[in-house]
């Protein structure tokens, strides 16, 4: 199998990066609630990524980095230090996907008004074409280990970040689907940087994984954590309520609320047809 550096370069080779200018603030890497030493020098220091495309996001999506903070409070490997949103561009042209600096501010709002570690990275929003997950990864690798120069330990050494996927099983179920994942990016995701995954309900995913020949030889850089109290919001049906005048409260974190409203985002749109 190839190196995990030269799948890197791969990946990046087969992106051209065009930037959109549709935002109204220019790009920078949020770091502001990066610790800058680590607690325990024992722990490898770790930063997850969610990707998706959160048109809206809910109070689901922000659950499941809760999750993960639970699940790794109890495992003596790694000190969870930050969580990112990394909402997807709007050349993944998925039905009922708003503008991307739309998705972007709802993320930064949702994390603002109930968080103090997680934080939404624009880079991928604001790429005109679709970016690989695998590309995105390297992105946020880039970002933390090859400029950011990792986390300092107490004695002032530099330590590398680890940098995982936190996903649904929905999403994880997707691997299986011919032709949507290559085995080379499943390989550099799951096998060089690693995967969380959040089982949802009606979702099977240590058989999944024990079908899966990809996801089976690299088991053990995956965690999976079960939801003890099921939560299916989804944003579809946020997007259909809003569709339909109903209320979304205690769907979403009320700052987001307004700003759907105040946008008029989700809205059904004017029938056009007319008769002669």
């Amino acid at each position: 199998m190839s190196s995990p550096n030269l799948i890197k370069s791969i990946l990046k080779s087969r992106n051209v990066n065009v930037t959109k200018s549709n935002f109204d603030e220019d790009y920078a890497f949020p770091r502001h609630h990066l610790p800058k030493v680590l607690k325990d020098d024992n722990k490898t220091p770790l930063v997850l990524v969610a990707c998706g495309s959160y048109s809206p996001i809910t109070y689901l999506h922000l659950r499941m980095f809760e999750m993960a903070q639970d699940h790794f409070k109890e495992k003596e490997e790694f000190e969870l230090m930050a969580g990112y949103y990394s909402p997807v561009s709007d050349g993944y042209g998925k039905e009922g996907l708003a503008e991307a600096k739309h998705r972007v501010k709802i993320c930064q709002l949702a994390v603002e008004s109930t968080s103090d570690w997680l934080m939404v990275d624009s880079w991928e929003s604001r790429q005109e074409q679709y970016q690989r997950t695998a590309v995105v990864l390297d992105h946020f690798d880039h970002e933390l280990n090859d400029i950011g120069g990792g986390i300092k330990t107490s004695k002032g050494e530099r330590k590398k970040i680890k940098i995982m996927l936190l996903a649904g099983g929905d999403l994880i179920a997707s691997f299986g689907h011919p032709g949507v994942w290559s085995p080379e990016d499943l390989h550099h995701i799951v096998g060089h940087y690693g995967c969380v995954i959040i089982e949802r309900t009606g979702t099977d995913v240590y058989g999944f994984l024990l079908s899966h020949d990809v996801l089976y030889e690299h088991r053990m850089n995956i965690s999976v954590i079960k939801q003890l109290i099921h939560n299916d919001i989804s944003s579809t049906k946020v997007r259909l309520f809003v569709k339909r005048n109903m209320s979304i409260k205690y769907l979403l974190p009320n700052p987001v609320i307004d700003y759907i409203y105040e946008h008029g985002l989700y809205k059904a749109k004017p029938d056009t047809t007319y008769s002669t």
